[in-house]
């Protein structure tokens, strides 16, 4: 089954600093607890499968781009090799870290804490013990700091703080630089920037001023220290040491305003200018900066959603442009200087700007709220997703990045699907519409109501893709419509509840449907009387899912149990027991334990496999629940997130945060100072929405298996996660007999027996052997090959060409293998078509992907050849009249000659 974690769609950006990679070709984006790649030359996007405790607020990368650190809210780190996208060390730094960054040289990192910055020596390429080794702390500010920058020769940092002030310290101890505190500003200091190959310095405060630091001393002005000053000061830490359980590493105190002895012979600076950005008076807090030392690039971003450039020293405006309505808290420039990366963690937008050419590279939004619902396409290449937001976004599976999105709903999307075709996409919102897009023109073109406003909660479009049916949550009815006419064509009432779940089945024109009232009518579409069957159950029924042949039905309920019904007889064939299986875990304000709270939890999404052996359960938990069909058993338990920034993650409440007065969690801490707003009233509670942050709860809201039985897909509080194949090494050899081996499979190949060699490698079942032998075929020979194919193995080698299809170059080869095997065994593969569904929509997916990549390319090699033809035919007229007029002038003299 698939296990692994593949993927992460639907949220782009949460929090914390975005960063490109060395060659500026891709972004890496902080995604709650994970890190999300954005590959921007190739458009694709991947989530690397690690993951921290809480969100991460701020990412370090090493300047040759093959290690990251990243620092969760309490101050853990991971360290990660970017190369590997695995975890090499963890670490803690027990306080809230405000920003990390590596030295040029890559050989130390500075991370600011609290009103210390703190430089470790940074992890090598050996191993070692310990890759944090602490080597100095610097002291100066009075209040938290917030950002750094190096010189370019890794001599000296800067650290901007809360403070207002600036502080300039050396990474070694330079005899004519230790430390420098700077001014200047009346507002917290959100960037500072060294100029390129200089100590000169740019400060930039939250009140959108700038000033402009001139240094009277080169960098390689800087005299090391003395060697017995050194070794005088070195001794004297040495003997505090002693006294200590670990060493600190060396200390450096600051002094706001040493004395002129102490500044005698050091280094200098002088404010030469300072600018304002808000004097046209509509910006508010300056937010974000980053600064591009080659090109003399400053960007800054406003909570108004504004972003400037300017050109440094002279600050000239090049341009200035709103992207979003929500405060930018992160912007980055990437080597070159031509994108600039932006982050909105309000909307969660990430944006990436060619400020040149003033157009997008990148531009994705998740959903602004949870997302509710989601559907795969029937080939499996597309994801579309509703959210309380109401938006309608369609996913592209293999490239991870959302490429429409339909806003015309009012209110929250309840459900979506496709149709058969896989060309249109439905939409049931709470605003009393069904909406039917179209994916080829990207328009809403069709949207059903009802008779009298009622809020639609379910949603079910038949095989045929013509007959689609929403439940209604207050008139307790189901509304059938035609998709050709639009027009309603039944009402169907008998429920006394509101309708929880519509499913109908693949194979027969009969609609289930849930409802509150403790049934689930079965309707048949065809008969006039249409209803059937009434399935009575012993509570609130929640959802029904049909299996993929239409044989059976899944049931789940209130009270935690999931059954199994034979539709055509109206016989409960068995049920799974699953509410200890949920495990819930308990929310910060809960007045009673997990325990007691479970029992009134139940699954509220259900979906079966492709195969339809294994269902899916889901509800409000962190836990995914595959149960086994037949055997009636749970197969595995999948812990969807670990990320304790979510409530309802620990199944205790920790006592450390209980006081006499009770939860520590009611108190309100940090007030509102991302946003600059202090909160007025006292005893606002964290559990009020009204509450600038309160914790989402951890939940799974729709699970959907994908139609190739590759992967499957769940909703959560997260985002969108995509769970695959293990496509690791697994040795799974099948029919294995004593004489397969890989020397015996090359011997056979060599004897050019292809198809007992495909046999024999199918059995050893290892993927390299097998395209090994299969690319050994020759294309003449595929026939041959195809006809002499046992059955059994015409199935696997389907499913190789699906998977090999997709990253093969070898596609006119793979194409003709395809064919010849449809084209011989298509009868017999008739016959089990449901069973084999899965593995022909997986070919389907491979083939599409690959249709559309070279029609493209066709299409616009045709174009430029008709336009090569066009032109050469221009100039071949434009020739010939030349040549025209010149016989004609040759003509007249020849003539004019002639007379004379």
């Amino acid at each position: 089954l698939p296990s692994q974690f593949s993927g992460l769609l639907g949220t782009v950006y949460r929090r914390g600093n975005l960063s490109f990679t060395r060659d500026g070709s891709a972004l890496i984006s902080p995604v709650g607890n994970r890190i999300s790649l954005f590959d921007l030359k190739n458009n694709k996007c991947e989530t690397f499968p690690l993951a921290t405790r809480l969100n991460i607020v701020c990412v370090g990368l090493s300047p040759d781009g093959s290690l990251a650190i990243l620092i969760d809210e309490e101050g853990a780190a991971l360290l990660v090799s970017l190369i590997g996208k695995c975890v090499i060390h963890h670490f803690h730094f027990h306080k809230p870290v405000h920003s990390v960054s590596f030295s040029p040289d890559g050989k130390k990192f500075v991370i600011t804490k609290d009103n210390v910055a703190l430089m470790y020596h940074a992890p090598g390429k050996k191993r070692e013990f310990n890759a944090f080794v602490l080597d100095k702390t610097y002291y100066g500010p009075y209040d938290e700091t917030t950002c750094i920058d190096w010189t370019d020769d890794s001599k000296c940092f800067a650290v901007g703080s809360k403070d207002m002030s600036t502080w300039v310290f050396g990474a070694e101890r330079w005899a004519n630089l230790i430390y420098y505190s700077l001014g200047g500003h009346k507002d917290v200091i959100v960037a500072c920037f060294f100029e390129e190959n200089s100590l000169d310095l740019y400060t930039i405060s939250q009140d959108a001023a700038l000033c402009v630091w001139q240094c009277d001393t080169e960098l390689d002005g800087l005299k090391p220290m003395p060697p017995k000053d050194a070794a005088r000061e070195k001794n004297a830490e040495k003997n505090d040491e002693e006294f200590l359980e670990e060493p600190k590493g060396e200390e450096i105190h600051g002094k706001a305003n040493p004395n002129e002895q102490e500044t005698r012979n050091k280094v200098k600076y002088s404010r030469v200018a300072k600018y304002f950005f808000n004097k046209e008076g509509d910006f508010n807090n300056l937010t974000s900066a980053a600064y591009h030392k080659k090109t003399h690039l400053l960007v800054t971003g406003f909570a108004s959603g504004i972003f400037h450039l300017h050109e440094l020293p002279d600050f000239n405006l090049i341009h200035s442009l709103s992207i979003s309505d929500q405060r930018i808290a992160s912007v980055s420039i990437n080597c070159t200087g031509d994108w600039i990366a932006f982050g909105c963690s309000g909307l969660g937008q990430l944006l990436v700007w060619e400020w040149q050419s003033e157009s997008y590279v990148l531009k994705q939004q998740g959903h602004f709220n949870s997302m509710v619902s989601l559907a795969y396409s029937p080939d499996g290449q597309y994801i579309v997703t509703g959210g309380e937001d109401g938006k309608v976004k369609v996913w592209n599976t293999s490239s991870s990045f959302c490429f429409v999105t339909f806003t015309e709903h009012t209110s929250g999307v309840t459900a979506v699907t496709f149709t058969s075709n896989g060309y249109v996409i439905l939409s049931a919102s709470l605003d009393g519409t069904v909406r039917a897009f179209d994916l080829h023109r990207y328009r809403n073109f069709r949207t059903f109501t009802s008779p009298r406003p009622s809020q639609f909660s379910c949603l079910a479009v038949d095989s045929s893709g013509e007959i689609v049916s929403a439940g209604s949550q207050d008139s307790f009815e189901i509304f059938i419509w035609s998709m050709q006419s639009g027009r309603l064509l039944d009402v169907l009432s008998g429920h006394e509840g509101p309708i929880s779940s519509l499913s109908f089945n693949p194979m027969k024109c009969v609609l289930a449907s849930a409802s509150w009232d403790k049934t689930v009518k079965l309707w048949d579409m065809l008969d006039s009387w249409r209803t059937k069957e009434t399935l009575i159950l012993n509570s609130d029924v929640l959802v029904v899912a049909f299996r993929p042949d239409g044989k059976e039905l899944a049931v789940a309920a209130l009270n935690g149990q999931i059954t199994f019904w034979d539709q055509e007889n109206a016989v409960q064939t068995g049920s799974i027991e699953g509410r200890h299986d949920l495990q819930m875990g308990r929310k910060e304000l809960d007045k009673i334990t997990a325990k007691q709270a479970a029992k009134a939890k139940s699954f509220t999404t259900l979906c079966y496999s492709a195969d339809g052996q294994s269902i899916l359960a889901g509800g409000l938990s962190k836990f995914v629940c595959i149960y086994n069909v037949k055997e009636q058993i749970l197969m595995k338990k999948f812990e969807i997130s670990c990320n304790f920034s979510l409530d309802a993650m620990e199944e205790y409440l920790d006592r450390r945060k209980m006081t006499e007065f009770g939860s520590m969690a009611l108190i309100d801490d940090g007030a509102g100072d991302e946003d600059g707003v202090a909160i007025p009233l006292p005893g606002v509670k964290r559990g009020d929405m009204s509450y600038r942050h309160f914790k989402p709860e951890i939940r799974v809201t729709c699970l959907r298996f994908s139609p190739t039985g590759r992967s499957w897909a769940a909703t959560t509080t997260e985002g969108l996660l995509i769970y695959s194949l293990d496509s690791g090494l697994m040795f799974d050899p099948f029919e294995l007999d004593i004489d397969v081996t890989p020397s015996n499979i090359h011997k056979t190949l060599r004897q050019k027996e292809y198809t007992m060699a495909i046999i024999m490698a199918f059995k050893l079942n290892e993927k390299k052997l097998i395209q090994e032998v299969m690319e050994a075929v020759p294309s003449n020979e595929v026939d041959v090959v195809c006809s002499s194919l046992p059955d059994l193995y015409v199935e696997k080698v389907l499913e190789f060409l699906a998977s090999a299809l997709e990253i093969s170059r070898h596609l006119e080869f793979y194409l003709i293998w395809a064919h010849k095997l449809l084209m011989l065994h298509g009868q017999k593969l008739k016959t089990r078509s449901v069973k084999l569904l899965p593995v022909i929509q997986f070919l389907q997916k491979s083939i599409q992907r690959h249709f559309e990549d070279v029609s493209k390319l066709c299409e616009w090699n045709i174009y430029n050849i008709k336009y090569a033809l066009a032109i050469s035919q221009q100039r071949g007229v434009k020739r010939l009249a030349e040549e025209t007029s010149v016989d004609e002038e040759d003509d007249l003299d020849s003539d004019s000659d002639y007379l004379m």
